[in-house]
């Protein structure tokens, strides 16, 4: 998606899940064309019942659609894959680093650049967001203080906005993040794993802003939505972990490669 064919190749994808966001898509794709070295937009419509796909193509995105709506780990996943197949088939370089958004940034999007630049230079595999600008929620932080203490007790290291959905990351990384935990587990079963199979992950501070989660029942509900995905995606992990140590400790003592001093 450059224009000036005398600027070198970019070398990210936006991918932009969304469920009716008719409201904010058009301006958050747009923004999201603007960035520095951006080749393509791919909104996944993950089940909209409003304008959201046709508003988004407009604007200048390829839009996946879903037929129902399938969670935030599977439009994340349709997304990396029409990504994949864009590539292959167009004049787009290979191996795009990632770079995913929430549909409901609106113009705020112009500021995700700076996700990218420690992508880029070879400092992380995966930056998370944490917003300058934090919308006071409805809710009580449950949700998030879950999931950063469930990633601190997974890692060792507790991200300030585990939840955070805007992250750039490269295709290496999130093949490695695959399958991702499902509905909104994503982001912090991501992070685990991620951080157990030794790839770098750091948090940048950006001037990105969405809307406030409310306080009305449809709020609560997606609350515990968000709760009991985070929560198997943290349970899922903790028994692989325990799964790992038994058969660590039973290579250990058949005298196999893991025994010490060997």
């Amino acid at each position: 998606m450059h224009y000036d064919p005398s600027m070198p190749p970019g070398d990210l994808a936006v991918i932009i899940p969304a469920k009716n966001e008719a409201a904010t898509i058009a301006e958050t794709v747009a923004a999201a064309r603007g960035l520095p070295g951006v080749e393509l937009v791919v909104v996944v419509d993950d089940g909209s019942a409003d304008g959201t796909g046709a508003l988004a193509e407009a604007a200048g995105a390829r839009v996946v659609k879903h037929a129902r709506n399938r969670g935030k780990a599977a439009a994340m996943e349709t997304g990396a894959e029409a990504v994949r197949l864009i590539e292959s088939g167009q004049s787009y370089p290979d191996d795009l680093h990632l770079l995913f958004l929430d549909a409901d940034l609106g113009a705020s999007a112009a500021a995700a650049g700076e996700l990218a630049q420690p992508v880029r230079s070879g400092t992380a595999d995966m930056t998370i967001a944490t917003f300058t600008n934090r919308v006071r929620q409805g809710g009580f932080g449950v949700v998030t203080a879950t999931s950063a203490a469930g990633i601190e007790r997974a890692t060792g290291w507790r991200p300030a906005q585990p939840l955070n959905g805007q992250r750039c990351l490269t295709r290496a990384a999130f093949e490695a993040a695959l399958p991702l935990a499902a509905g909104w587990g994503a982001e912090t079963g991501m992070t685990i794993d991620l951080l157990r199979k030794g790839l770098r992950v750091t948090e940048v501070e950006v001037d990105l802003s969405h809307r406030a989660t409310g306080n009305d029942w449809r709020s609560q509900l997606h609350r515990l939505r968000q709760l009991r995905d985070v929560s198997r995606a943290l349970a899922v992990r903790e028994l692989q972990a325990r799964q790992a140590r038994r058969d660590g400790g039973a290579t250990r003592r058949r005298g196999g490669p893991g025994r010490a001093g060997r």
